[in-house]
């Protein structure tokens, strides 16, 4: 299917900065700049909220930024609630850059939604951002009441690296026998940080992914080469006994997306070890277009189906 023609006007406009010949803090501050300015918007359009709270939670080495949307209609509490990460590539993204898509997954969903701004490389990098997803589920988890959320209603959702943090931890709570969430939303998710194995496509630049900038990404975030497989950062390749007994997932890909084909295999070998899968694919969309709201009313759309989805699996709906 051809890409979708609002997001090429936009994307032929927007510019990635060259940063091939920059050292990398030089290159990280020219694309945290690009990425800020094209993904945060005011939409006259947005949907109306009972309440957006910021609070402080805590990371692995302290204190964490993070944002508390309630809908319309959640209630007293507790209700069902969702856990967001963030998407970047463990280099980019902020509160702010997701906050719209925050703001819609919340209404879709009728459910509580926490949104944290975890450490960021290459200022931290490996294992610095799944250290803090998991000090963030405890913590949250450990403050439900203040969270009006139902403990055993939780769902963690992430899109891109976010969707990595979402899968690493239901692997990583899997493993450790601990309670799991009940539900996962994985958002175009990146699953394996080795390289971009799908066949190459007539527009790959994409909205913030290439081959080229994948690489980038991964020398900011991986130290070690040796730490590419690292079932936490690449958790396709975790073994078949970290795959049995996962919560529900609903998977959501873009035709014109580099990752589409890992996260296809993901959702594949979640299904062939028993977990209930269900997958969304946008054809005409490209990576990252959740955050391009403010030009796209598919994008929309698609992060309100998405939420509709996560709230029917958690009883909001």
């Amino acid at each position: 299917m051809a890409l979708d023609e609002t997001l090429r006007t936009f994307l032929d406009r927007f510019k990635l900065p060259d940063f091939s010949k920059l050292d990398l803090v030089q290159s990280t501050d020219r694309l945290r700049n690009s990425f800020y300015r094209a993904s945060r918007s005011v939409e006259r359009d947005a949907p109306e909220l009972a309440d957006i709270s910021t609070l402080a939670v805590d990371g692995a080495d302290g204190p964490l930024k993070a944002r508390l949307y309630t809908p319309l209609g959640a209630g007293i509490g507790p209700g069902p609630g969702i856990l967001f990460f963030h998407g970047g590539g463990f280099v980019l993204g902020d509160l702010d850059s997701h906050d719209m898509i925050c703001r819609r997954l919340a209404a879709g969903s009728r459910c509580r939604v926490l949104s944290v701004h975890y450490r960021l490389a290459p200022e931290h990098p490996f294992p610095a951002a799944h250290e803090d997803a998991m000090a963030i589920w405890n913590w949250a988890t450990q403050r439900t009441d203040l969270l009006k959320m139902d403990p055993e209603r939780l769902c963690v959702a992430g899109d891109s690296a976010g969707g990595n943090l979402a899968a690493y931890l239901c692997q990583e709570l899997n493993r450790q026998g601990e309670p799991a969430p009940s539900f996962q939303l994985l958002l175009y998710p990146l699953v394996q940080f080795v390289d971009i194995r799908t066949k190459k496509l007539t527009f790959q630049e994409g909205f913030f992914l290439s081959e080229r900038l994948f690489d980038y990404f991964r020398d900011a975030y991986i130290q070690a080469e040796s730490d590419r497989m690292d079932r936490k950062v690449s958790p396709l390749f975790a073994p078949d006994d970290d795959f049995y007994g996962l919560p529900p997932a609903h998977v959501v890909l873009c035709g014109w997306d580099p990752l589409k084909d890992e996260g296809r295999a993901y959702a594949s070998k979640l299904a062939a070890h028993g977990v209930p899968v269900t997958i969304r694919e946008h054809p005409g969309m490209v990576h990252g277009f959740m955050n391009l709201t403010a030009v796209s009313p598919p994008a929309r759309d698609a992060i309100h189906e998405a939420g509709e989805t996560v709230g029917r699996a958690l009883g909001a709906i």
